[in-house]
């Protein structure tokens, strides 16, 4: 059994994956700190489906961009988790599953996310052989930075206000807004892509596993 855990935003995610389903799955809007929420849904999950850390075999979590503060609430309790039970890590990059969601396309495709002050953290993905993959291509920008930067069809999906998503449908020609549950980042498809790793034997370390930012002095900000 393989528990995911999302905190890269206000938007919180837990999930229990087992290969042939997934057992159980929560989304919700923070309203205080992550701290506080976290561990008791958690343990509410876990309950609710009978079972206990103990019948937990893997871990994933979801590693950046996202805000600073609560990426490191994930981290650290997926890892506390990890070194006391001595149970395998996969770190996925947050915009990862919501880019592995969507369906095959010719088209580029834009993952992003709320980084803080109207920025968005911009992740581009092209489709190949292997799936959605990650084009290296890394921004924080304005919405209108990234309307402004498309010229040629493309697919645009993540957590956007609506002012936002009227900023980038003004090119309706070329952007390809996705809707909200399109741009909802499922902690289901956290896991699998986390179970797919731990398969692999490509589990990280998790006392050198960290948050993943820009650059080094860009921390996207809480």
């Amino acid at each position: 059994m393989l528990l995911a855990v999302d905190t890269s935003t206000q938007t919180l995610g837990i999930a229990l994956y087992d290969e042939d389903r997934v057992l159980a799955e929560s989304i919700w809007i923070s309203r205080a700190r992550h701290t506080v929420e976290l561990a008791p849904a958690v343990d509410r999950l876990l309950k609710q489906n009978g079972l206990t850390a103990a019948n937990l075999t893997g871990l994933a979590v979801a590693t950046g961009p996202g805000s600073f503060t609560s990426l490191r609430v994930g981290l650290a309790f997926i890892k506390g988790i990890s070194l006391a039970l001595k149970i395998p890590v996969a770190g996925i990059p947050s915009l990862d599953p919501l880019a592995a969601a969507m369906p095959p396309s010719d088209l580029p495709l834009a993952a992003v996310l709320p980084a803080g002050r109207t920025r968005l953290a911009v992740c581009w993905y092209t489709y190949g052989d292997k799936g959605w993959q990650f084009t290296g291509t890394m921004k924080v920008q304005t919405a209108q930075e990234l309307s402004d930067e498309i010229h040629t069809p493309s697919i645009i999906i993540g957590e956007l206000t609506a002012e936002e998503r009227q900023i980038l449908s003004r090119k309706w020609k070329n952007s390809q807004v996705g809707t909200a549950v399109q741009g909802s980042r499922r902690p289901a498809m956290l896991a699998e892509l986390g179970w797919k790793k731990l398969a692999a034997g490509m589990a990280d370390d998790p006392v050198t596993l960290a948050p993943v930012y820009l650059h080094m002095n860009e921390v996207i900000p809480s």
